[in-house]
């Protein structure tokens, strides 16, 4: 056998065969859309506003998971390099 017609790993030859990318499997599509039904059965946003004040810790651990997903940066944004020193004088100045 050539290098050429060797095939290497054991699925070499399903390659492509997969789901597309992005495309979740259907055990956790259906265990999300378990999620978003009983989010919705216990009142939705409501819900997650008395959450953020009973449970706070839990709250940000939610909002910690769900923000990297729908932060939407701009790669190509310019970087600023300037830095700017301002020395306030805390006694105030008036006319004695």
């Amino acid at each position: 056998m050539t290098d050429e017609t060797r095939k290497v790993g054991p699925s070499a030859g399903n390659r492509g065969k997969g789901r597309l990318k992005g495309v979740p499997n259907k055990a956790t599509k259906a265990l999300k859309d378990m999620i978003l039904g009983a989010l919705d059965d216990a009142g939705g946003q409501d819900y997650l506003r008395r959450q953020s004040i009973e449970n706070p810790t839990a709250f940000m651990t939610l909002i910690g998971k769900v923000l990297p997903t729908t932060i939407n940066a701009d790669v190509n944004a310019r970087i600023v390099d300037r830095i700017e020193h301002v020395i306030v004088d805390p006694a105030p100045r008036g006319d004695t």
